[in-house]
């Protein structure tokens, strides 16, 4: 184990913006602004954590414009003699709310790490409580999971035209201010509010793309970054889309393997291979159901996705195992009745598409549903110039995915189509240069964020980062096993980095 010596020099802001090749903020939006101290409450739905809020600029090149207020949650130290400061966990998504994951889910923090630290998160702009990002639910629904067609890709060209107009005029001006570089300067804002020199911070999943900007805009503050399933953000629409599907389909491969092995897999002894591509013909044929919901067909998409979503965690591979054997069992079964409905998911308002392209129509009600995808279409560019090369997108990913062939991804080229360039957010190469190396925690395996976004983000950094390797399964590691929950506590409460190339053993899978 290293032991990080701070220098006594931090980088000049001007300078690490220099280096990032972001365009510099404004001096005001550049300088802490200063912040009030946060109005802690007990939280509503559960006294023993606290809730408050923080006025923060909409646009932070204007800090004297309009403001929206930040939702932020936090659970006090538990051991004030031993406390260290404040912690801030940057949750995943995009769209998952931290001050849910604090008032509900502070066990996924150590005891030792709950002793030491205020563990403090909050609801990133447009998501939650932060003013969240609405739009027309009739809109929403009209979003197609594939295109079938070049007629289908200009109708959700057009589309998108109408649902981007809808949700500014339902959200207002942070609509187009919801981007991952706009919340890094929320972080500092909360920083400065919790009364930080400097920033101790643990990201998830796509909240270590927050992490990372952060890092990037201001490098002297970092006093200690964990990136946990690291999103790779310098990736364009191919690499992005290939990346996610060869880690996906690494994951589906140790699902199968696992099964082949395993008595616990209630699918053991059969050719479970054979069993999913009838599942996946008969998505594609449009004649199989959800065998949990009745009546709801499951699309190829669909199929794909809650797939790969029950891959996260290794717990729910038995029953991931048991839901494809029920699908199995009904291809035994004649059908009855005819389908009702096409699933929608559990995550985004989408329709499966026909490959009928209709043309869409204004809303027409007042019915609004939250879009978190939104922050998604600001942070990345995905132009796909026609319908030609989005299908050479997809064929090149069933090449690389035979089982799995529409990663989360796939859904952001069709509802980002026709962004308006450029985005506020766009890819690139990372430049930090923090005193502290950040800490890159990273599983082999994980179904979402790949390793080998791991493994190139660590590369960006260079010596300013240090990957910590899981050898197992499923998306993030800190909680999985003693040993990445030791490192990572270690490095956030005494800074004390692994040694490069340290890596932790597999936990095994149930047998």
């Amino acid at each position: 184990m290293l032991r990080v010596r701070k220098s006594t020099a931090g980088w000049a802001v001007a300078l690490a913006l220099t280096a990032t090749g972001l365009t510099p903020a404004s001096p005001a939006a550049a300088r802490p602004q200063p912040s009030p101290t946060i109005d802690w409450r007990p939280c509503p739905k559960d006294a023993t954590a606290e809730c408050g809020t923080l006025s923060l600029p909409v646009d932070w090149d204007r800090p004297e414009g309009e403001r929206f207020d930040l939702a932020l949650a936090r659970r006090v130290a538990t051991d004030p003699a031993a406390r260290k400061g404040s912690m801030v966990f940057g949750p995943g998504g995009p769209g998952d709310s931290g001050v849910d994951r604090i008032v509900n889910g502070s066990s996924r923090f150590s005891a030792d790490l709950r002793r030491r630290f205020d563990i403090v998160s909050f609801d990133p702009r447009g998501i939650g409580g932060s003013h969240p990002v609405v739009c027309s639910r009739e809109l929403l629904a009209q979003q197609p999971q594939l295109l079938a067609d070049q007629a289908q890709f200009d109708a959700t060209l057009a589309g998108n035209v109408l649902l981007r107009a809808d949700c500014r005029a339902r959200t207002g001006p942070l609509y187009d201010h919801v981007d991952t570089i706009s919340a890094a300067r929320d972080l500092d804002a909360i920083r400065a509010a919790l009364g930080e020199r400097q920033l101790t911070f643990h990201g998830s999943s796509y909240g270590t793309l927050l992490g990372e900007q952060y890092a990037e805009l201001f490098p002297h503050r970092v006093r200690a970054m964990v990136l946990e399933a690291a999103v790779d953000h310098s990736l364009g629409t191919r690499a992005l889309l290939d990346t996610q599907a060869v880690t996906s389909e690494d994951s589906f491969d140790e699902f199968v393997a696992w099964c082949d092995r395993s008595t616990a897999c209630s699918l053991h002894g059969r050719d479970f291979r054979a069993i999913w591509e009838e599942a996946r013909a008969r998505a594609e044929r449009g004649v199989l159901t959800d065998p949990d919901r009745p009546g709801v067909v499951l699309t190829p998409f669909e199929l794909s996705r809650l797939s790969h979503r029950y891959l996260y965690d290794t717990v729910r591979w038995p029953w991931l195992a048991d839901w494809i054997g029920k699908m199995d069992a009904q291809a035994a079964v004649p059908s009855v009745g005819k389908p009702v409905a096409a699933s929608t998911g559990d995550a985004k308002p989408v329709a499966a598409s026909t490959g009928d392209a209709k043309p869409v129509a204004a809303s027409t009600g007042d019915a609004v549903a939250p879009y978190p995808f939104a922050v998604f279409c600001q942070d990345w560019s995905l132009p796909v110039r026609d319908y030609r090369e989005y299908a050479g997108h997809l064929s090149r990913m069933a090449r690389l995915a035979p089982d799995l062939r529409y990663p989360t991804a796939v859904f952001a080229l069709a509802t980002c189509l026709g962004t308006p360039q450029p985005v506020a957010n766009p890819q690139h190469r990372l430049r930090v240069r923090t005193d502290v190396p950040l800490l890159i925690a990273a599983t082999v395996h994980d179904p979402a964020s790949g390793y080998n976004w791991a493994t190139n983000v660590a590369r960006q950094l260079g010596e300013h980062g240090v990957l910590l390797t899981y050898q197992g399964w499923g998306h993030g590691s800190y909680t999985t096993t003693p040993c990445v929950t030791t490192a990572v506590d270690s490095y956030l409460t005494n800074l004390v980095v692994p040694r490069r190339g340290t890596s932790c053993p597999a936990v095994e899978l149930p047998s």
